[in-house]
């Protein structure tokens, strides 16, 4: 059995007014908890943060995390960064695509079908956990709101047109996201946990003196009480109301087959 993760965390882009300060940190606590407790090698885990983050980087990442992948292996994919919205075309119906934001963003996305096509000829019996710790939000505006303080940011892309793309409202008004019946979760190769819904943000905040993201620092929190022994599905359910009791407007998803929720983390 092999055991490899790929945890990435962006605080930093090309555009100083989207710095984050909480990803990088993301990335760098994920790693550790699986070396620490969930018996990976730290040659198992390959980081990559800011500048080097890019999504040619991080797509060739994932191909070695994925290359000469067999039963029984336990593999991770932690990504902390921005997030936004693409509209795209399938066939003759317009849609929006949920998207994260790599370094290279005003360049390059990275989108749901990316990662959908890169999961789907995942050997059977392949363990992988995506955790998406980033927005994928319905406005992608910098309007203020009574949550956001000097140390409580949204993780979102604050404009696409700055990228070249449609303002989301624009695009809201003629494009309909795919449903859910056309990706069911009982066909998904991995088991994803991302930071919010889709019409939601993800926030970067201070916890005591770091920053880090809200659901992972809760999640990671939880895993300890827990003494590290924890399926998918219990994490989620306690996720959850953790994040509401702190005041974060967020409701992590968990995403994929029932069995795989049943699992142990990481295992």
């Amino acid at each position: 059995m092999a055991t490899r993760a790929l945890c990435v965390g962006v605080n930093k882009y090309p555009n100083p007014t989207l710095e984050l300060k909480g990803c990088v940190n993301d990335a760098k606590c994920w790693a550790a908890l699986l070396t620490e407790h969930y018996d990976f090698a730290r040659s198992d885990i390959t980081m990559l943060t800011d500048k080097r983050a890019t999504k040619a980087r991080i797509l060739a990442g994932l191909g070695d995390l994925l290359s000469g992948a067999k039963r029984g292996d336990v593999l991770v994919f932690t990504n902390s960064s921005h997030g936004t919205y693409r509209a795209d075309t399938d066939g003759d119906e317009p849609l929006y695509d949920e998207a994260i934001c790599p370094y290279d963003t005003k360049d390059e996305l990275i989108v749901d079908d990316d990662l959908r096509l890169l999961f789907a000829d995942i050997p059977k019996g392949v363990r992988l956990t995506v955790i998406s710790d980033s927005c994928h939000s319905g406005s992608a505006t910098r309007d203020p709101d009574a949550l956001e303080t000097p140390d409580r940011r949204r993780r979102r892309y604050c404009d696409p047109r700055e990228i070249g793309l449609p303002f989301i409202d624009d695009v809201r008004r003629t494009a309909r996201p795919r449903t859910r019946a056309a990706f069911p979760e009982s066909a998904m190769n991995e088991l994803l946990l991302s930071g919010c819904r889709a019409d939601q943000y993800s926030y970067d905040a201070r916890f005591g003196r770091r920053f880090e993201g809200a659901m992972s620092h809760f999640a990671q929190q939880l895993i300890a009480d827990a003494g590290y022994k924890i399926t998918y599905g219990q994490l989620h359910r306690q996720l959850v109301p953790a994040l509401r009791a702190a005041n974060y407007d967020q409701e992590p998803q968990l995403e994929g087959r029932t069995a795989f929720k049943r699992r142990q983390l990481f295992t």
